[in-house]
């Protein structure tokens, strides 16, 4: 089936539902965008994790870091991560997010995706610690990588978004539960892009 874009032109398109999903292209300035993205590649502390697959340890393709309050452990893929604490910069986009979407995150993901080879595979952000129907903000800087998500049994339910730098998308309903999301390899030449995804730990 023809992969379909449920964003156009930053409009949302009908054959998502809105209570999934809310996509703000332009969020953060270029001007802020242009001060922001040195000072997170500069000031976080990235680390590059490994996964076991078929019997091998290999490297994820992509460096992580973990940030929020004190005592906001975060477990997944099997491993358990301590905050470190809010940069200014975080500090400064986490206010701008919180406003956005109704609520005061307490914890930020950060990916850095160094080229087109890095990526993340099909997955949902489901965790205990995010409760039911947990609100997920997701923000872009640096180069434009495509977003996809899919059912996970109505295969033919399949789109895409293309995540502009600056961008925000918020994340909500039951999408962690009855959807999977990626970001795809591509064999384009592509530059550094930094995501952060805010979450709420209990």
């Amino acid at each position: 089936m023809e992969q379909l874009s449920f964003f156009d032109g930053g409009l949302q398109n009908p054959q998502l539902p809105p209570d999934l999903m809310e996509y703000k292209p332009r969020f953060f300035t270029k001007a802020e965008c242009d001060t922001l993205i040195p000072a997170l590649k500069t000031n976080i502390r990235w680390n590059q994790e490994t996964i076991q697959m078929y019997g091998k340890i290999l490297n994820t393709p992509r460096l992580t870091a973990w940030y929020g309050d004190n005592s906001k452990t975060y477990a997944f893929s099997g491993k358990k991560y301590d905050p470190y604490p809010w940069t200014d910069e975080l500090h400064f986009i986490k206010q701008c997010v919180d406003a956005a979407a109704g609520i005061t995150f307490n914890s930020v993901l950060l990916n850095l995706y160094r080229n087109g080879n890095d990526s993340v595979a099909w997955h949902a952000d489901d965790e205990p610690e995010l409760g039911v129907n947990p609100i997920i903000a997701s923000v872009s800087f640096g180069e434009i990588r495509r977003f996809d998500v899919k059912h996970k049994t109505a295969k033919q339910q399949k789109y895409s978004v293309e995540l502009e730098n600056g961008s925000l998308l918020i994340m909500k309903g039951d999408l962690q539960h009855n959807w999977l999301h990626q970001v795809p390899k591509s064999t384009k030449a592509i530059g550094e892009r930094i995501n952060l995804t805010f979450r709420v730990i209990s």
